[in-house]
């Protein structure tokens, strides 16, 4: 187990039987193939949900390891439901990794599931081996979870550069969460 900050080698090898994964998708067809692309790394969905109602109301009592889900659904679409688990806080789901999956995506739809607080995007059809790719880059990842605004999530900027200018943000507070949280 790594600690906050800590970076994990390329070289680190993952045993993914055991995490607790979600897969939310209205498509039977969808929901088939993603699950066998989990399932041929090791994972087996705990939950597969074709409702965002549904897997809200699991995610209000169930800690999950991980959440793939879909964008467009008729009850509560990806993006509403992937909002309200980061602003569910404290549950722990609210840090959650999640990857939203598309067909179609619009630029506005990704600056959405940005802004919701997904960690990633992946556009369907996609291989197992990029979806592989996410769930380890995920794991990997040690960007601290940011509130700013109406924005709860991980940080957007992917870049890990020393600032040597002034700082201007107005405000910065730690509310004890998991990387502190800064309000502009």
């Amino acid at each position: 187990m790594t600690m906050l900050g800590d970076t994990l080698r390329e070289s680190a090898i993952f045993n993914l039987e055991g995490a607790v994964t979600m897969v939310v998708d209205d498509s039977p067809f969808s929901m088939t193939l993603t699950s066998s692309a989990l399932s041929g790394f090791g994972i087996r969905p705990a939950f597969t949900l074709g409702s965002g109602l549904e897997a809200k109301q699991i995610l209000q009592d169930t800690p999950i390891d991980l959440l793939i889900v879909d964008t467009a659904m008729p009850d509560i679409d990806g993006f509403e439901l992937v909002h309200w688990l980061r602003r569910s806080a404290p549950n722990p789901n609210a840090f959650a990794p999640v990857i939203m999956t598309a067909s179609h995506i619009k630029r506005t739809q990704l600056k959405r599931a940005r802004d919701c607080g997904a960690n990633f995007v992946v556009t369907k059809p996609f291989s197992a081996g990029m979806l592989l790719e996410r769930i380890l880059w995920i794991a990997r990842d040690n960007r601290p979870f940011l509130e700013v605004g109406d924005y709860f999530g991980p940080d957007r900027r992917f870049r890990n550069e020393i600032w040597d200018g002034e700082e201007r943000r107005a405000n910065m507070k730690n509310t004890g969460r998991k990387g502190g949280s800064i309000s502009l």
